[in-house]
């Protein structure tokens, strides 16, 4: 069995991501992360999880703000819910994450997160809630 067939047959299996904030304000947090091997699913595109992990993380440092988190993690804007709408996918390039404040009250935050490809085209839509800790 080859290709995609013996990657989906794998017992066990590893991967690397990594990206990085470029942006952040009190209302806007922007990060890219560049399209590697470690991230990609046996069809070659990013693995669905990987986008996701970027999107949230971005959306977390927004929801973060200058909250001050202590050593055992109070104040910490835990996920409470997460909507993701995966549109679309890439193979190679950078991926552009952009987060944006719709609410923050003072037990709940909301924020929208779009991850898009370097020509812009939307691949995922993500409105994610938190709570402090």
């Amino acid at each position: 069995m080859t290709g995609v067939g013996s990657k989906v047959q794998q017992r066990e299996y590893s991967g690397h991501i990594a990206f990085a904030i470029e942006e952040k304000t009190a209302e806007l947090v922007r990060g890219r992360m560049p399209i590697a091997e470690g991230i990609l699913n046996p069809f070659g595109t990013v693995h669905a999880g990987a986008m996701l992990w970027f999107a949230d993380v971005v959306a977390t440092v927004l929801a973060i703000g200058d909250a001050e988190i202590g050593p055992d993690g109070k104040g910490f804007p835990l996920a409470i819910t997460l909507n993701a709408q995966l549109l679309a996918n890439r193979r190679a390039g950078d991926l552009l994450a952009e987060a944006r404040l719709l609410r923050r009250g003072k037990r709940v935050i909301v924020v929208r997160t779009e991850v898009k490809g370097e020509d812009g085209a939307l691949l995922l839509d993500v409105t994610t809630t938190h709570l402090p800790a």
